[in-house]
């Protein structure tokens, strides 16, 4: 789970000095992450390495990149990214982050990768389609691929602008148990929890025990102030078992199956948890942690 993460990444990344030696006999290839000052408060250490952390790295020793300890870096990106993940919707780090891995293929292949491993992967613990972002938008300004290269980056960029945070969530229609056929749209409150899930997937099993166990989700629920709403993905509504369902929540079914086959939303991974504001504007975007709602419900 992403949210799991960040703090205890951060915080190994501050007591330890790291480093990253690539394969090679010459010391001139070492990466060492930039130290902030101990003068700075923890917000504003965090800010220094979200805008300082390659700064020591060489972009142009394709030596160095061929040598690398792909390991390695993918530890290091995935601190980096945690380090971004406190603030998503700020692109600037990653801009700058791949305006210098473009100056070569070789680069830009590498950090391409290295993103697609720790933001793209449906399994991976940080994924984030914001971040992954600029990392796809880099490739396609880049003049290194052709067209075909660029068939599968295109379709992957429409995907991710999708539910983009501050925005408004695309509207979808499903069938409730009772045979309704209602749209998000037409839901009513302060906010409004999307639960993308499975009956059959034992990670949906857990993070709907973790929703219902959460303190302030449930009292925003008994306050009428939120709306959770259980998209089952994958089943047919005569096959939906019987079990009564929390106070405040509704079950729905994926009616004709658009919210997938029209790609609505990224749906690579389940379980998946979107919030919505009154105005239907995404405020958590495709989460497995409930503490990132309990956040944005405070």
């Amino acid at each position: 789970m992403k949210g799991v993460f960040h703090y205890l990444i951060f915080a190994g990344l501050l007591l330890l000095t790291a480093c990253y030696t690539p394969r090679t006999e010459s010391a001139a290839h070492q990466f060492s992450i930039p130290q902030p000052s101990a003068m700075l408060d923890r917000a504003a250490q965090i800010d220094f390495l979200r805008y300082h952390y390659w700064d020591n790295f060489n972009f142009a020793d394709t030596v160095a990149l061929q040598r690398a300890d792909t390991a390695e870096m993918e530890r290091h990106f995935s601190q980096y990214v945690a380090l971004l993940s406190t603030a998503p919707r700020d692109r600037a780090p990653m801009d700058s982050l791949m305006k210098r891995a473009a100056t070569s293929r070789l680069a830009l292949d590498y950090f391409s990768m290295l993103a697609a491993r720790v933001l793209h992967d449906p399994n991976a613990a940080l994924r984030s389609s914001e971040l992954y972002i600029p990392v796809l938008e880099a490739q396609l300004q880049a003049p290194y691929y052709d067209e075909y290269d660029r068939l599968v980056t295109t379709h992957d960029l429409q995907v991710a602008r999708q539910n983009r945070l501050g925005e408004p969530a695309n509207d979808f229609r499903f069938l409730t148990r009772t045979g309704e056929n209602r749209s998000l749209y037409e839901l009513q409150s302060d906010y409004t929890l999307i639960f993308f899930s499975n009956p059959d997937c034992s990670m949906c099993r857990m993070l709907k025990e973790l929703l219902l166990h959460s303190a302030l989700i449930v009292e925003r629920i008994s306050e009428g102030r939120l709306t959770m709403l259980v998209i089952n993905l994958d089943e047919e509504p005569s096959a939906r078992k019987s079990e009564e369902l929390p106070h405040g929540w509704i079950e729905g079914h994926d009616l004709n199956g658009s919210i997938q086959s029209d790609q609505l939303y990224d749906l690579r991974a389940i379980p998946s948890i979107y919030l919505l504001d009154r105005e239907k504007r995404v405020l958590v975007k495709d989460s497995t942690d409930p503490r990132e709602v309990e956040e944005a419900l405070r």
